[in-house]
């Protein structure tokens, strides 16, 4: 009998099914039409219901099935499965394993490397790396061995990788009780005048826009989100905090940072890689484009992780280094502080 949990983030994902770059020469032409020459055995009908549903997407926003696609449109269709065509395949890519035993192992994952198959990432990701370097991952109710929490994809730092059922359940249990310890650092815009707080708000799909998360203050919709943040050093125009969760939903340090005024240092998404804060001189652009280019990424690093070990009941902590790239990028402003005069 196989044991299968849930994964405590909230997982209601949309998967890239089909990705399309209209050619130079497309006159324009109905997205539904569009489609049904592009994808084999498509009704009409099934992509017109499809676009009802905010599946069908040009230039990542969501359109109605009489948008005209035009030349150089890309038209993506989602959905909240992933494609059957893309099975678990292993992969030998190198880990940075920080702790291992026979039942789980903690990895210190680097920014750049997607968790799980989705979203048109169906190779060279961690589960890809898992499967290959441990046989028989416990499964869970998302088809996605091993994995007990997650991160983003572009953020870096450490998870807990199950590899056993009852380490998987046991694990699960702890991040559903809050009882596991996560930490992580973030560079934000703006001087946050609090020294330390907490963002209470719950988290759900943004209606807007489906690929990102919003802020539900009311708890109208959404799951509950309680992330504490602590001033580590203010820089100016920016501020390093530490964030302590308190639940784990998808984008949640993200969202909650922006939902009070302190969108995170280069989080494309959420409009971080724009100038938010500081001077319009020419000089400051070119410094804060340069710091762009050193952390080419959203500056958010998931630097200590707590749980208690599912067969020894041992307290375990594990820390890591915040990485170059915001080590990088935190130096450049220390110095454009203490030279200017903000």
């Amino acid at each position: 009998m196989t044991t299968t949990v849930n994964l405590e983030p909230d997982d209601n994902e949309l998967f890239e099914h089909h990705r399309f770059l209209a050619s130079k020469g497309q006159e324009p032409l109905r997205v539904d039409k569009f489609l049904m020459n592009f994808i084999e055995n498509a009704t009409r009908s099934k992509i017109q219901q499809a676009a009802k549903e905010g599946h069908v997407w040009v230039n990542d926003a969501i359109v109605k099935p009489n948008y005209k696609v035009k030349a150089g449109d890309e038209v993506k269709v989602l959905f909240e499965h992933p494609p059957h065509e893309h099975l678990l395949v292993p992969e030998d890519i190198p880990l940075d394993i920080v702790y291992e035993d026979d039942v789980l192992l903690v990895v210190n994952k680097p920014a750049g490397m997607v968790v799980h198959p989705g979203h048109g990432n169906y190779s060279g990701t961690l589960i890809n790396a898992l499967i290959y370097h441990i046989d028989n991952l416990p499964a869970n109710s998302n088809e996605r061995p091993g994995l007990v929490h997650r991160i983003d994809k572009d953020t870096s730092g450490l998870l807990v990788i199950a590899k056993t059922e009852a380490a998987m359940t046991h694990l699960a249990k702890q991040f559903f009780d809050k009882t596991s310890e996560r930490e992580y650092i973030a560079l934000v815009w703006g001087n946050v005048e609090e020294d330390e707080g907490t963002i209470i708000g719950n988290v759900g799909r943004n209606p807007k826009n489906r690929l990102q998360m919003h802020v539900f203050p009311e708890g109208e919709e959404g799951k509950e989100a309680v992330t504490h943040y602590k001033v580590l050093e203010r820089l100016g125009y920016v501020t390093m905090v530490s964030c302590k969760l308190e639940t784990g939903r998808t984008h949640q340090i993200r969202v909650h940072m922006k939902y009070i005024g302190h969108t995170l240092f280069n989080d494309e998404r959420y409009g971080g890689d724009k100038i938010l804060k500081g001077t319009t001189f020419t000089k400051y652009k070119q410094f804060v484009d340069n710091a762009f280019k050193v952390l080419p990424r959203q500056a958010l690093h998931a630097k200590t992780l707590g749980f208690i070990h599912p067969i020894t009941g041992e307290q375990m902590r594990f820390d890591s280094e915040i990485p170059e790239d915001i080590q990088m990028c935190i130096e450049k402003w220390k110095n454009y502080s203490k030279n200017s005069s903000l």
